[in-house]
């Protein structure tokens, strides 16, 4: 007879993090840019093409920098951070906090900070958050919640923002209950910082185009 095998661990999926508003603004900035610049090249005289090409490098990167690029990914091991012109990666085990005030920002156990752009903050959000929490303690000033109400429905008033830091924070607790009090090893503590050249490069050599388009007249 076989012994029953040991109840497996529970496995988190990776999560990713991303504004939709972000997403959709940098969308309709490259229709209209490249509207815009398309008709300049195909239409224009003189330098006016070189202009728009010259242009459309430069602005066209840092759009999707700062739009459609920015992401945080989380498993229940690491964090990734991708923002306009960097990336970082870390344990959940080098995390000292991670917190939203009136950005979203990461700290390690090294000292170093980084915001998480594609976390944004809404005050408007977190105004209404806290208006259903004020109305919800009126409704039960002694704390009887009934048998039917919805234990979820704190978490789920939570601003977008809020929510994902307590998400977060759970993650980074977990991992380090897990690990326990032994001394960690030097992979459970490396951050790994990468800049964005594919980004920083093409819009560098844009406005270079257009320093020198500009200088030459």
């Amino acid at each position: 007879m076989t012994s029953p095998k040991p109840p497996a661990e529970p496995t988190y999926a990776d999560r990713t993090f991303r504004s939709s508003a972000g997403i959709v603004g940098g969308v309709l900035l490259l229709l209209l840019v490249c509207w815009i610049g398309g008709d300049a090249v195909f239409r224009g005289e003189g330098r006016v093409p070189w202009l728009a090409l010259a242009g459309l490098l430069t602005v066209v990167p840092l759009i999707v920098a700062f739009t459609l690029r920015p992401v945080v990914s989380v498993s229940e091991r690491r964090i990734k951070i991708r923002n306009p012109f960097r990336t970082i990666a870390m344990p959940w085990t080098a995390v000292a906090d991670v917190r939203a005030g009136y950005s979203s920002e990461l700290f390690a156990e090294n000292g170093a900070k980084y915001q998480m752009w594609a976390v944004p903050v809404s005050l408007r959000q977190r105004k209404k958050a806290a208006r259903h929490q004020s109305r919800k303690s009126l409704d039960d000033p002694y704390n009887r919640t009934s048998v039917h109400a919805d234990v979820r429905d704190s978490q789920s008033r939570l601003a977008a923002a809020d929510q994902a830091m307590a998400d977060m924070r759970e993650l980074a607790e977990r991992a380090k209950a897990g690990v326990g009090k032994s001394s960690p090893s030097p992979a459970a503590t490396t951050v790994s910082v990468r800049w964005a050249y594919e980004v920083i490069a093409p819009a560098v050599v844009g406005l270079v185009l257009l320093v020198v388009l500009f200088a030459i007249g």
